[in-house]
């Protein structure tokens, strides 16, 4: 591995949750020009494209959006600005220059009733306004005619940011009893080793992206509802003595009504990960746990 497989990087959103692990992924790939919000505004085009063509990359990787899922029932402009348009400017801005594009959806944009694994050939229907944002910013990505890879991930976490894991270990030690939803099925997935999966793809250089170009699940191996991910969450926490919590009530959705409504099941199959990339990731209990011990 050199670091002229990608001559020039482009890294949007380094300090969310996956960004930030990115910036360590893709250092050994090429000189990675990394930028937040406020070096760039995703609901501006000009700005947008301003950027783009200031900074000339071989390879943008897309890891900011508008993850809001409540807020966004109410805020469908700016999340499509940001999860819809965005995606797509920065496309044809790729396509014009002869780069690359990698970008990051969700399992949001299916409505959860298939009772196996999602593959990448099954067809989207989103039951959410973040759903429908997302399935847009993929189909713009789609058509722009650059090579892309578009990676569908869920419930991501890690030990930054606002996630489940660190509002589960805030409210271990605030409350003596939690209520958490036991009837929405996942894959819960480090931030990390999504960052760590797409070095891998794209350790492959440009040829091979180009070839392999296309949608991508990356998600952590096995299944757990909410409960159950909180649940392991409890019993692998690291600092158990600072918990009061004394039971975890398994509820179903009814009881815990939210503004967007949510997949029951949204498992996404990596067999074309494993076929095309040879990449699989551990189980998600393994991974939540090397996430609490990490540094």
């Amino acid at each position: 591995m050199t670091r002229t497989l990608w001559p020039r990087i482009m890294l949007i959103g380094k300090n969310g949750q996956v960004g930030w692990e990115l910036q360590h992924t893709l250092a050994p790939l090429g000189e990675v020009a990394a930028l937040d919000r406020q070096q760039l505004d995703l609901s501006d085009p000009k700005q947008i494209r301003e950027r783009v063509r200031e900074i000339k990359p071989n390879l943008i990787v897309n890891a900011a959006a508008y993850t809001a899922v409540d807020k966004a029932e109410n805020d469908r402009g700016l999340a499509m600005a940001i999860n819809g348009s965005a995606p797509g400017i920065l496309a044809e801005e790729a396509k014009r220059i002869g780069a690359a594009i990698v970008h990051y959806s969700t399992d949001y944009v299916f409505d959860g009733t298939k009772l196996t694994p999602y593959t990448e050939e099954d067809a989207p229907n989103p039951i959410n306004e973040y759903g429908r944002t997302k399935l847009a910013g993929e189909q713009a990505v789609q058509a722009s005619g650059t090579p892309y890879i578009i990676v569908r991930t869920s419930w991501v976490y890690g030990m930054r940011g606002n996630n489940f894991l660190l509002t589960i270990l805030r409210l271990v030690r605030e409350r003596e009893e939690l209520k958490i939803v036991n009837d929405q099925t996942g894959a819960p997935t480090w931030s990390r080793a999504i960052a760590e999966a797409t070095g891998n793809i794209l350790s492959g250089g440009q040829e091979h992206l180009y070839v392999a170009s296309g949608i991508y699940n990356i998600t952590a191996s096995g299944s757990a509802t909410w409960y159950e991910f909180a649940k392991a969450i409890v019993k692998l926490d690291p600092n158990t003595r600072e918990q009061i919590c004394k039971h975890i009530k398994p509820i179903p959705s009814v009881e815990y009504p939210t503004p967007a409504r949510r997949p029951t099941y949204s498992l996404l199959s990596n067999s074309k990960l494993k076929d095309v990339f040879g990449y699989v990731l551990n189980d998600w209990e393994q991974e939540l746990k090397m996430s609490l011990y990490s540094s």
